[in-house]
């Protein structure tokens, strides 16, 4: 009876620990779904700042800002190097310490770690000390993961992440920073495009407009704030006619004046961009077709009124030896009235900009030279 009653205890026991067993297998399960479910959002959230109408570095704080959210980080500083010195992209550490976060690829406890591209931890054992890369700080960070960062094998910086806690992150699940890391990666890798066109844009030296690429970064960010707007682009269709038959001077003084005359009566809330060459882009934000209509009109009409002429004091300027030049001696004036053909067409937030562009650009490049209208295409 006692053998009997031992068995039947240790067989209880037996089953009492193969059932813990499966039931913490099944919370682990749990667990483990509950977090890549919880890594989906993030990604999610990740895309969404990467589709807002921001500035690169905006994207880079906002999705920093999620890490710190989703992830009850206590401090997170995303450092990126671009190509000539590291900067601090995102950070809610204090301004102040920056310099330090910035130069830890200096430090040789990160060196090794950049090398082999493989995250560090290092952590202090009590709250009296520091961690070794703190300088003007004692009692912020007492443990830390320095993850670098990678694009296609190309080392670009690197993500740090901080706690106020000695040994905070001693069982800290790898694999999920891992994710994050590489989360962080793919959205510097997708915004490197749009940080790319910021970099190139510039203004025109004639017209003092900015260039074509404007409309792809700071500009779609102005026009995507509404659903529909209406993209119009025009050609100064005579422009090489007037070059060919007086000057390229005069040519570039059409040029000037027009952009001058559009730009002193177009609305701040538009855009106006010098395209290439002789083409010019108007993005109305907000605006559908039908309502640019008496605008452009109006615009085309006074224009091609315009009698854009050299003075003598330019003529002088230029050097042009009016006796010998025979283009000027059949002009009492170098002047000319320009002709333009304007081609508009509607943009819907969320589509491809460039195609409209695109659409429009190949319209007026097939036009015939004497066109001189405003379609909507």
């Amino acid at each position: 009876m006692y053998i009997a009653t031992v068995v039947i205890l240790i067989l209880i026991v037996l089953g009492l620990i193969i059932y813990n067993i499966t039931i913490h297998k099944k919370i682990q399960k749990f667990k483990n779904m509950n977090q890549r479910i919880n890594n989906l959002y993030v990604v999610q959230d990740f895309m969404n700042a990467i589709g807002e109408t921001s500035s690169v570095d905006n994207k880079i704080k906002k999705i920093n800002d999620i890490l710190i959210e989703r992830y009850e980080i206590k401090y997170s500083t995303i450092v990126v190097f671009d190509g000539t010195e590291y900067q601090v992209k995102a950070s809610n550490v204090d301004e102040r310490h920056w310099d330090a976060l910035k130069s830890l690829h200096t430090l040789d406890m990160f060196k090794d770690s950049i090398e082999t591209a493989t995250p560090k931890y290092v952590t202090v054992n009590s709250e009296n000390e520091k961690l070794p890369y703190q300088k003007m700080e004692f009692g912020r960070a007492k443990s830390a993961i320095f993850f670098p960062l990678y694009i296609d094998n190309v080392y670009i910086g690197y993500w740090i992440i901080e706690s106020g806690t000695p040994h905070d992150f001693d069982n800290v699940d790898t694999t999920v920073l891992e994710v994050i890391k590489e989360n962080i990666v793919s959205v510097l890798k997708t915004v490197v495009h749009q940080k790319t066109l910021e970099s190139i844009v510039r203004k025109d030296l004639f017209t003092g407009l900015y260039s074509e690429e404007y409309l792809y970064g700071e500009g779609k960010q102005v026009i995507d704030q509404y659903t529909i707007s209406t993209i119009c682009m025009f050609k100064i269709t005579n422009i090489q006619q007037i070059n060919r038959d007086y000057c390229r001077e005069l040519g570039n003084k059409v040029i000037t004046e027009i952009s001058k005359y559009i730009s002193d009566n177009l609305s701040s809330e538009y855009i106006f961009v010098r395209y290439m060459g002789p083409k010019f882009v108007i993005a109305f934000s907000g605006v559908e077709t039908n309502g640019v209509a008496d605008f452009l009109n109006e615009i085309k009409e006074k224009v091609e009124t315009m009698k854009i002429q050299l003075s003598e004091q330019e003529i002088i300027e230029l050097k042009l030896d009016v006796k010998s030049n025979n283009k000027i001696n059949k002009q009492k004036e170098m002047s000319t009235i320009p002709r333009l053909n304007f081609v508009i067409s509607s943009y819907y937030k969320g589509t491809g900009l460039e195609e409209v562009l695109k659409k429009l650009e190949e319209y007026l490049d097939n036009a015939d030279i004497n066109e001189s209208d405003i379609t909507n295409i």
